[in-house]
């Protein structure tokens, strides 16, 4: 074997070993990635008048659905905004008080319950009151947190109409990654609000 041939041979086998040990010695970097959400394409907001039928009417999105109350607790007057493709539901309940102070009393009494049991997992609840165009006063909760409603609402006549409404989705997704439509349903939940007159 000559001279020129070794001298190579083990100038090969004395890098192979080098990368080796380098490869090993050295720890590779790692970088995490930041948390990432699945993309939600949103429509533009659009909307379409309720049916009548009811003591109430407003405007809603034109893709949403309304459904009954099927619950055996339901009332004649109680119905769902129901987006299939958000899988979020607006959950309305009515109530004709007639000048009666005890039931008006346990409406509005019920209507804060409900907003507070969810004081557990809310790391905040911010109560607003909202004036609508035709002079209702709308007493609007935010919830943020892991709850199970992130918006409710309420507003009444005191003489006859309890109107009362929260936001649910039907899905186990982290609040987090459901901010954009939360934020786009409260829009569409406003422009209920703002457009809410009773028949």
């Amino acid at each position: 074997m000559s001279f020129s041939s070794s001298f190579f041979r083990a100038l090969a086998m004395l890098l192979v070993a080098a990368s080796f040990t380098a490869g090993c010695s050295s720890s590779p970097e790692y970088t995490p990635k930041p948390k990432g959400y699945n993309r939600i394409d949103l429509p533009p907001h659009r909307y379409q008048q309720l049916a009548p039928g009811h003591p109430y009417t407003f405007e809603y999105s034109r893709y949403a659905k309304i459904l009954r109350d099927s619950s055996y607790l339901a009332q004649p007057h109680w119905i769902n905004v129901y987006y299939p493709s958000l899988r979020a539901n607006v959950q309305i309940t009515y109530t004709d008080v007639r000048r009666n102070p005890k039931l008006y009393n346990k409406m509005l009494e019920d209507a804060r319950k409900l907003t507070s049991k969810h004081e557990i997992k809310a790391s905040a609840i911010d109560e607003n009151i909202l004036k609508t165009p035709s002079g209702m006063r709308v007493s609007v909760f935010e919830l943020s947190g892991e709850v199970p409603s992130q918006f409710q609402f309420y507003t009444t006549d005191s003489t006859r109409h309890f109107f009362r409404g929260a936001l649910y989705f039907r899905t186990a997704t982290a609040n987090d990654s459901l901010a954009p439509v939360i934020d786009y349903v409260k829009t569409d939940i406003v422009r209920l609000l703002n457009t809410l007159k009773y028949q």
